[in-house]
């Protein structure tokens, strides 16, 4: 592993934070292997918080670079593969991942942020998708995502503008779920953490698995998908009856431990 990402675990949350604050955290194709090294890695456990160093979260992709990736079309396809399969692997992880977005939000910046399950921006973040300020193109899902999050017509203007929004326009178009003073941004999402953490890890995984998923489905499809997921639910993981049988027995939940 590399040091454009820098881990950090503790019992309530592992923080991933990109470590380029010089160049506001790009991510390049290193930077891009790194985080998808580190989330498939990951495996079950407590929330993850994704953040930038310094004064950006993700202010995009490495423009001069991509000139010289241009000009190998089989390594430019190669890249959006890994980035593509990088925030894959965050919709798909275990792991409920916190967006902490702490200052400059771009392009590729932006799909990081649309594949995280939570986003909490600070007031003086500038979210945007940007792409087209410099000629180009959205590759790693921002244009399949950023309409299924804002719909359509909100994402096309975010996109064809190439505006920037505060963290409070972003929380107003359905792009950030809080917006705190950029002083209380990680002690808030680490707040945030430690109240997912007394929640059942298998709930929590649920409710994720089933929104992401039944969001690629047809509604009648969806529901079908829903019944057979709690009915498994339900019936084989102990969470679900050690909650009914805490509130029945009026104590706190002795939830099985996020390591398992």
């Amino acid at each position: 592993m590399g040091q454009n990402i820098l881990i950090e675990h503790d019992a309530a949350c592992t923080v991933l934070t990109l470590n380029r604050p010089e160049k506001l955290n790009p991510l390049d194709w290193s930077t891009v292997r790194e985080l998808k090294e580190a989330v498939n890695q990951l495996g079950a456990g407590p929330p993850v918080l994704v953040t930038g160093a310094g004064r950006a979260f993700c202010a995009g992709g490495d423009l001069t670079g991509y000139i010289g990736l241009y000009k190998r079309p089989e390594d430019f396809r190669a890249f959006l593969f890994d980035f593509r399969d990088m925030l894959v692997a965050i919709e798909r992880s275990e792991r409920i991942f916190i967006a902490a977005i702490n200052g400059a939000c771009a392009a590729g910046g932006l799909e990081l942020l649309l594949a995280c399950d939570i986003v909490l921006a600070a007031q003086d973040a500038q979210i945007g998708d940007a792409h087209l300020n410099f000629g180009q193109l959205p590759g790693a899902g921002g244009s399949q995502r950023l309409p299924r999050a804002i719909g359509s017509l909100r994402a096309k203007h975010l996109m064809l503008s190439g505006r920037f929004l505060s963290g409070q326009e972003a929380m107003d178009i359905g792009l950030a779920n809080e917006v705190v003073p950029g002083s209380e941004l990680m002690p808030r999402a680490r707040a945030f953490a430690r109240k997912l953490v007394e929640h059942s890890p298998g709930g929590l995984r649920g409710v994720k698995h089933l929104v992401n998923q039944g969001m690629g489905m047809p509604l009648a499809e969806a529901l079908e998908f829903e019944i057979d997921y709690v009915h498994r639910y339900a019936t084989t993981d102990t969470d679900a009856t050690e909650g009914l049988r805490a509130f029945a027995e009026k104590r706190q939940p002795a939830y099985r431990s996020f390591k398992g």
